[in-house]
């Protein structure tokens, strides 16, 4: 077994000496389907968990078997929940059907945000670079930071007195 040095001269070489084409296109995922035509996943906020199934539709949205429109009663939930499908312009051709538990509104508004843009990359794969730029599929980790012993609050002080 003889050593081979060879010299590139740049990086569409590097391609020819490993082996590997260079017009060789990436790999696209498959799509995840169920026998149902429907795709899961799981999102997260704060304390809130969301499952969410999608399947092409009508575009209806429904949170623990209650329409969007009574389940998040804010107008600006109800858009935190459309803006994947706004991104990805698939506004109004998949129904959502989701369970959420944990947390506040505002945090499971945020879970079921991040399931319907997991569940749209694995119905549809090549969604996935739009919804990875405008920062839909990264789990918002930031949470209630917890209360020490000897603090009134997780960082607040109790009153100070001088006398």
């Amino acid at each position: 077994m003889a050593d081979e040095t060879q010299t590139l001269s740049d990086l569409s070489d590097l391609g020819e000496a490993t082996g590997v084409a260079a017009d060789a296109a990436p790999e696209v995922a498959e799509p995840q389907r169920d026998a149902l035509g429907r795709s899961y996943a799981t999102g997260k906020r704060k304390d809130a968990v969301a499952r969410v199934w999608i399947k092409p539709g009508s575009g209806k949205v429904t949170v623990n078997g209650k329409d969007q429109a009574v389940y998040f009663a804010r107008p600006v939930l109800r858009m935190i929940l459309d803006q994947p499908f706004v991104v990805v312009d698939r506004a109004g051709q998949f129904d959502v059907v989701c369970t959420v538990k944990g947390g506040g509104l505002s945090g499971q508004a945020g879970a079921v945000r991040h399931g319907i843009s997991k569940a749209l990359t694995l119905y549809e794969p090549g969604l996935r670079p739009v919804l990875k730029r405008g920062g839909f599929l990264t789990r918002d980790s930031r949470v209630v930071e917890r209360k020490k012993y000897g603090r009134a609050k997780a960082r607040r002080s109790f009153q100070f007195s001088k006398r």
